[in-house]
């Protein structure tokens, strides 16, 4: 195992599924750590934090969902959840909550490879973004400041909020792209969040976390606005 591996969380409690999913991983590199649940989960990043973790939504003892709620109030690791029933309500539900991105179980093992990567480059590049001039350690959007080092959101008072990594990476395709409306699916491709199931839809539930946290009134969204039939568009003066 290379010194450098990345380090992967599998959270099942199904101990063939923990297990299959595992080896796979360290096949393509990865260093893996397996849980059988909340309480193993919770001991391990107690010790280490994981690079990103594989989450089963359902389990018998605590579920996923508060799995997800939890870990995303005090930290930004990157969740990939897996779900047996592949319900839209299930989905929906974690990426509120802050998880970067969802497969149906029993996933395929190659795809979920592609997600893993994907996800962690995505990470990688949330971490190093180029800041505007006069900000040093931050970029602004409109009003706000988002901390490129911690992924954290500032007002001018300095008050602060944790962005997930996915919402960071739409922040920055709006901010790469100001005053240009962009359909769902450009967002979509922009932040490398492509839906497996081609539920498009996503990008909505990830737009309006990210309004609740940069809007003085998330109803009526000064700054990143609905343009009907086409998509949004980033308006950096609020306008």
């Amino acid at each position: 195992m290379s010194a450098g591996a990345q380090r992967i969380c599998v959270v099942d409690d199904e101990p063939e599924a923990r297990a299959m999913v595992g080896d796979y991983l360290r096949m393509h590199g990865f260093e893996v750590e397996l849980c059988d649940g909340g309480p193993a989960l919770r001991r391990l990043i107690a010790q280490r934090m994981p690079d990103l973790i594989v989450l089963d939504l359902n389990m018998p003892d605590e579920d996923g969902l508060s799995i997800v709620r939890d870990l995303k109030a005090r930290s930004t690791v990157p969740i990939i959840m897996l779900t047996a029933t592949a319900s839209p309500i299930d989905r929906v539900v974690g990426l509120e909550l802050g998880a970067d991105d969802y497969l149906p179980k029993p996933c395929e093992l190659r795809e979920l490879v592609a997600r893993v990567r994907s996800v962690l480059r995505r990470a990688a590049q949330a971490r190093a973004p180029e800041p505007a001039a006069g900000e040093s350690g931050g970029v602004r959007f409109g009003r706000m400041i988002v901390d490129v080092e911690t992924l954290r959101l500032r007002d001018e008072s300095g008050a602060e909020q944790i962005l997930t990594r996915s919402e960071f990476a739409l922040l920055k395709a709006f901010l790469d792209n100001p005053k240009r409306v962009m359909s769902r699916e450009r967002l979509l491709d922009l932040a490398d969040a492509r839906d497996p199931d081609a539920f498009d839809r996503a990008i909505d539930v990830r737009i309006n976390r990210i309004r609740k946290k940069i809007e003085p009134d998330p109803a009526n969204p000064r700054f990143i606005k609905t343009v009907r039939g086409l998509g949004y568009v980033f308006r950096p003066e609020g306008d």
